[in-house]
C-alpha cells in the first residue's frame, strides 16, 4: 500500500488547527472551505473527486495532505487530471511534535463492523487515525490511538448536511471540534448564510 510520511515537527504555531475533511466527491461545501482557510493545514481522507477540490482548499501554510479513496481513480476523475492520482498516497503519516496522525480512506478495512479495531491495529504508534469512506462523522476517543471520521464535506450522502472536524493542538493537549452545516438549497441560501456570519 503506497504511503507517505510528512514531517511537520518544525511547526511553531500554538495552537495548531488542522481541518479534517473527506468524501467531497468533486465538490467541497464553501463553508468548509472557509474553515480550512482559517486552519493551519488540512487533511483530506479520500474520495476527493477532482483536483479542483484540492486547489480550492487554502489553509494558512498551504498544505493539504490527502489520501486516495476507492473513487479516486482514472475512471472517476477528469482525464486531464487523472495523472495526478499517482502523487496521492493511499496512506499518509503526519509527524507532529506531540504525536503522529495516520490517514487512510478506510475502504480496505476487511471487517466493517470492526473499523476502529482494525485501524488501531494498523497504526498502533499513532496518536490519531483519520478515515473516511462511510460518510458518517465519528469521534472515538475511547482508547489510543483516537479514531475519527469527519463525515462527508460535499453533497453526496452527507447524512443531512456537510461536515468536517478541526483538531486543535496546543503543546500536548489535543481537542477535536465538530462542524455540521445545514444543506444549501440554492445560491440565495448561501449568500444569506455568508451575510449572517459576517
Amino acid at each position: 500500500m503506497k504511503s507517505n510520511v510528512t514531517d511537520l515537527r518544525h511547526l511553531t504555531a500554538n495552537p495548531i488547527h488542522i481541518a479534517v475533511l473527506s468524501d467531497t466527491h468533486g465538490l467541497v461545501d464553501p463553508r468548509i472551505s472557509d474553515l480550512v482557510s482559517k486552519s493551519t493545514l488540512a487533511i483530506h481522507a479520500g474520495d476527493i473527486g477532482s483536483a479542483s477540490v484540492l486547489n480550492e482548499l487554502s489553509p494558512k501554510i498551504g498544505k493539504v495532505l490527502a489520501v486516495r479513496g476507492n473513487n479516486d481513480n482514472a475512471s472517476n476523475w477528469n482525464s486531464s487530471e487523472s495523472y495526478l492520482l499517482e502523487f496521492i498516497p493511499l496512506v499518509q503519516h503526519i509527524l507532529l511534535t506531540s504525536g503522529t496522525i495516520s490517514v487512510e480512506h478506510g475502504h480496505t478495512v476487511s471487517n466493517p463492523s470492526r473499523y476502529h479495531e482494525e485501524l488501531r491495529a494498523r497504526h498502533p504508534d499513532s496518536r490519531l487515525v483519520v478515515y473516511g469512506h462511510t460518510h458518517h462523522r465519528v469521534i472515538d476517543q475511547e482508547q489510543r490511538p483516537w479514531v475519527i471520521n469527519p463525515g462527508a464535506a460535499g453533497r453526496v450522502r452527507n447524512q443531512g448536511g456537510p461536515s468536517c472536524l478541526v483538531i486543535e493542538i496546543s503543546q500536548d493537549d489535543w481537542h477535536v471540534n465538530e462542524f455540521f452545516f445545514q444543506p444549501i438549497r440554492n445560491q440565495t441560501d448561501l449568500h444569506l448564510k455568508k451575510v449572517a456570519n459576517s
